[in-house]
């Protein structure tokens, strides 16, 4: 077996990234970093790495297909996807893919990911509906993992298929372990590998809840990619039924308690018109102020 990494970058933290391509040197993991930055990022890259650069920002989605494909066309029989400020190291790297390997004597899996510790609330996530089945002490099967530090293989990755570049960013993840369960396949995530997450800008707390606050234009795809999945089949049905009767609430909150509140208000009805009419790919208009 042999692993590759894929880190999408966007505007990232040139240190943080390069530390991170230096972390996997000893091991000898390609890596493939595909920028969706206005401008290059300028990097110090080894024999290891290639880059892809496209200014015009071609979305998650297809960054991710492109550092794949690149990969498992070049040998790779596996791949870790990366965000470009994930906290990911070569030990867990191999950790993990030992599991794979474990997994795939035994299992039709499509997926492997790190526990998740978040860096807000300081604690490990776990769904509160949706908690997992322990396979043993060290796995436990679960619906979805997030796409940073998601390892799938290329005889998983060639029956599933892409990720939707349709959705562009937000629910990519989810959409491609869902389609894999759909076909069969299982998603699996580590209990002895545990990556600390940092997932949005902040979190505020308003009438009792939890709500993430992130860029306001990430409102458009998190409103329109929840409409355009809530009407297939193979989305799970507790899903919808956690963020389709949220969004007067979340409307609410983003427009009248959070900062930019104009902006965040508009982005979120256009998410809803664009997601009625089942619109896709990138926002067709310009960054409002």
């Amino acid at each position: 077996m042999n692993c590759g990494i894929v880190v999408v970058l966007y505007h990232p933290d040139i240190q943080h990234v390069q530390s991170l391509i230096d972390g996997f040197m000893a091991c000898e993991w390609p890596i493939v970093l595909v920028d969706n930055s206005s401008e290059k990022t300028v990097l110090s890259l080894s024999s290891h790495c290639k880059y892809f650069h496209y200014s015009d920002n071609v979305g998650i989605a297809e960054a991710q297909n492109i550092g794949l494909n690149y990969l498992f066309k070049n040998g790779m029989s596996h791949a870790v996807v990366l965000d470009q400020d994930s906290l990911f190291t070569a030990n867990m790297g191999l950790d993990l893919l030992a599991q794979y390997h474990a997994l795939e004597q035994s299992h039709k899996i499509a997926a492997l990911g790190p526990s998740i510790h978040c860096q807000f609330t300081d604690k490990l996530t776990v769904g509160r509906v949706q908690k997992g089945r322990p396979i043993d002490s060290r796995v436990r099967e679960v619906k979805q993992i997030i796409a940073s530090g998601m390892m799938l293989s290329s005889s998983a990755f060639s029956v599933v298929g892409h990720k939707e570049t349709g959705l562009f960013i937000d629910g990519v993840d989810h959409e491609w372990c869902w389609r894999a369960n759909k076909l069969g396949f299982s998603i699996f995530q580590s209990l002895s590998v545990c990556m600390p997450h940092r997932q949005g800008d902040d979190r505020v707390k308003v009438l009792g809840l939890t709500f993430k606050q992130g860029a306001p234009i990430r409102l458009y795809y998190q409103m329109r990619n929840v409409l355009l999945l809530a009407r297939r089949g193979y989305v799970p049905l507790y899903w919808k039924c956690r963020h389709l009767p949220a969004i007067p609430l979340r409307y609410i909150v983003n427009r009248f308690y959070f900062p930019d509140g104009k902006k965040r208000g508009h982005y979120l009805l256009k998410g809803l018109i664009d997601g009625i009419s089942a619109k896709k790919g990138k926002i067709q208009e310009r960054s409002v102020k």
